[in-house]
């Protein structure tokens, strides 16, 4: 039962929205109807796609921009998709490129029934009124997508929703890394450390180099966050400060409907949740993914 009462009521319910809302969302750029929409733009390898069409909401921006917004990537990688895939077609065309996939990819996923029954209307309502409410002050990809016109069928609305909550949650966990001193190769050390998966997987997935890895677990080490690869008690509990305060910005849209809508919201988009996570292959296969919270 979700509760928005106390403040860590507030933390909790924030991280069992977030892989809810997330999972509708990532049929974005992890499904075979998504890359397969870029690769039809000319798109090379998946990343290009990925980056013009995450990045479109900015018009053609330019790499400088997609590295400081995106955070986690290094120049490098963004500098091998963009400018180059703004040659092949305009933002414009990359933003209706992108929802065609997100139309194909839950079409097959959730099936013509679901699409078109009143409970993915009812989601569509909610999850507007919560995208609405949710802050995009000093969230640049948040407030992109909030300028984008609203699709009109209900799964696309619901879809263009969860865009906008999940770019405000990460436009503000970008913000707590910052000001923790984490800069984006550190913050990935960071997260390597504390989850089930190698440094050297997660280095991999965000093509940082072994040199660059390394420097960053000197810093960290260094700074007694990091020892051997664990986090000390002194970087648990940066990891901490910078998740607790992602959760206290990103719970402001739930209290703004209330806990009766947040409540509902939730009792319908988790059967919808878990069935996306079942089935998108290809997100299981990225090792950020999220797990649905049972």
């Amino acid at each position: 039962m979700l509760s928005i009462g106390t403040v860590e009521e507030r933390r909790a319910a924030a991280r069992r929205l977030w892989p809810l809302f997330e999972n509708y969302h990532v049929v974005t750029y992890f499904t075979p109807e998504s890359r397969a929409a870029a690769d039809g733009l000319g798109c090379r390898g998946g990343w290009m796609g990925y980056f013009a069409q995450r990045a479109a909401p900015f018009g053609e921006a330019s790499p400088e921009l997609v590295t400081a917004t995106f955070y986690s990537f290094p120049p490098t990688m963004v500098h091998r998709a963009l400018p180059d895939a703004w040659a092949l077609a305009d933002a414009e065309t990359f933003l209706a490129t992108r929802l065609a996939g997100v139309d194909g990819a839950l079409r097959r996923l959730l099936g013509e029934d679901v699409l078109s029954g009143s409970v993915m209307a009812e989601l569509a309502e909610l999850g507007r009124a919560a995208a609405t409410a949710a802050p995009i002050t000093g969230r640049p990809l948040a407030a992109a997508n909030a300028s984008l016109p609203w699709p009109e069928q209900p799964h696309l609305a619901l879809w263009h929703a969860t865009t906008i909550l999940r770019e405000s949650r990460g436009d503000g966990h970008i913000a707590t890394l910052v000001a923790a001193g984490l800069d984006p190769c550190e913050a990935l050390v960071i997260y390597a450390a504390d989850h089930e998966m190698t440094g050297e997987a997660m280095r991999g997935f965000r093509r940082w180099t072994e040199q660059q890895w390394q420097e960053a677990v000197d810093r960290l080490t260094e700074r007694g966050l990091v020892d051997g690869g664990e986090l000390t008690a002194a970087g648990r509990q940066v990891r901490a400060w910078c998740e607790e305060r992602t959760d206290d910005g990103a719970i402001l849209p739930w209290l703004a409907i209330g806990e009766d809508a947040t409540l509902r919201f939730a009792e319908l988009i988790t059967p919808i949740a878990r069935t996306l996570s079942a089935g998108n292959e290809a997100f299981r296969d990225n090792p950020m993914a999220l797990h649905l919270v049972t």
